[in-house]
């Protein structure tokens, strides 16, 4: 049975989250190039090059993996591909998965400076980050969807935009920027909307002071159905901000001399999150009693955050092409997106599909 103690923990650990990801965009282009590079170290070092192995196939030595955030059940896909062999089975001798953090430098940062060879990341941060000169590419994104979403009581809920005039919203300083953004995107007439700030923990919704909560798909609604509320959610992806998520970020470098690298670790993903899909319990119990031991996480209230990622993963377009990829519709309507935030950015400059492309051209079977 999950504590409230857990259950408050978990919701705190989303605000850490949060602040996290602004901090990124706000600050990430700024430590990325306040220095020079640092030599290549660790996975990225040792993968640097190919070499055939004892059975004809290459061996891309170790594999350095920069998550986004704690290890918890966000990344079941690779905690999934390392413990069934499948980053082993395309040829890389080791995997090291890096957990994130609101002290952790951020994700674009260890990729520029060769501490992870791929960062699982945002087109906001990553976009914020080129814009400054980081030479960085988008090379797929696991959530079709952003996980952004407006929390309201079930007996109460706001299923439309519209439907948040005249009433309370609480949004966090963290979120102010996606919130102003998501207004712009929307058409929305604020003077309508009472926006009171509040911190992370969603007490207060289920108080009624106030009417919406500001959050995660995946983390304030799963931690109050534990505590036996029911509640609605409204994605902000299926309202007017369409933003991918859970985005690999690479060098250009790496696309450019590493490209068969690239696509091995893609298929290795591929076949851990398609397992995860199939079975959400699977990633949640390697997150909360191996990856993740010792964070407090519960399988159960894992189990439930992995059935929501799999929702923002799987779409009409990834059943017809596959995990990960995006549309050029929906390239371009993230870019319409970031620029509601501030960033002008042409596809060219920030993503490269053409990898993952090739993975499923190469083999239709992982689709």
């Amino acid at each position: 049975m999950t504590s409230s103690t857990n259950s408050d923990d978990r919701a705190f650990a989303a605000t850490d989250r949060r602040l996290f990801l602004r901090r990124g965009l706000q600050l990430g282009g700024a430590v990325l190039l306040g220095g020079p590079l640092l030599a290549a170290c660790g996975g990225s070092d040792s993968s640097s090059s190919a070499s055939p192995t004892s059975s004809g196939s290459k061996s891309f030595g170790e594999l350095t993996l920069r998550l986004s955030w704690i290890k918890n059940v966000e990344f079941a896909g690779s905690y999934i591909a390392d413990s069934k062999g499948y980053y082993t089975d395309e040829g890389f001798s080791k995997v090291t998965l890096i957990g994130g953090g609101p002290s952790a430098t951020p994700m674009e940062t260890d990729v520029v400076t060769k501490k992870a060879l791929v960062a699982i990341s945002a087109p906001d941060i990553t976009g914020s980050a080129v814009a400054k000169g980081a030479p960085l590419k988008i090379i797929g994104a696991q959530y079709q969807k952003n996980p952004f979403c407006i929390m309201s009581m079930a007996k109460a809920p706001i299923a439309k935009p519209q439907d948040m005039y005249g009433k309370k919203i609480g949004v966090q300083a963290g979120n102010e920027s996606v919130w102003a953004a998501y207004i712009k995107a929307t058409g929305l007439d604020e003077s309508k909307i009472t926006k009171v700030p509040v911190q992370f923990d969603p007490l207060p919704l289920t108080q009624g002071t106030v009417d919406g909560w500001f959050s995660f798909v995946t983390n304030e609604p799963n931690t109050l159905r534990l505590k036996g509320f029911k509640v609605a959610t409204m994605l902000l992806a299926d309202t007017g901000y369409p933003l991918v998520s859970e985005t690999y970020c690479v060098r250009q470098d790496t696309i450019d001399k590493q490209r068969d690298l690239l696509k091995a670790f893609l298929r290795a993903e591929i076949k851990g999150w398609k397992a995860n899909i199939a079975d959400p319990a699977l990633g949640a119990k390697l997150a909360a009693e191996t990856y993740g031991k010792g964070l407090g996480l519960t399988t159960k209230e894992q189990t439930l955050e992995s059935k929501d990622e799999s929702e923002l993963m799987v779409s009409a377009d990834t059943k017809k092409h596959g995990l990960f990829t995006i549309t050029p519709e929906l390239v371009e309507e993230n870019l319409k997106t970031l620029k509601y935030g501030g960033l002008d950015l042409s596809a060219a400059k920030l993503f490269d599909l053409s990898i993952i492309e090739e993975v499923y051209k190469e083999d239709p079977s992982l689709i």
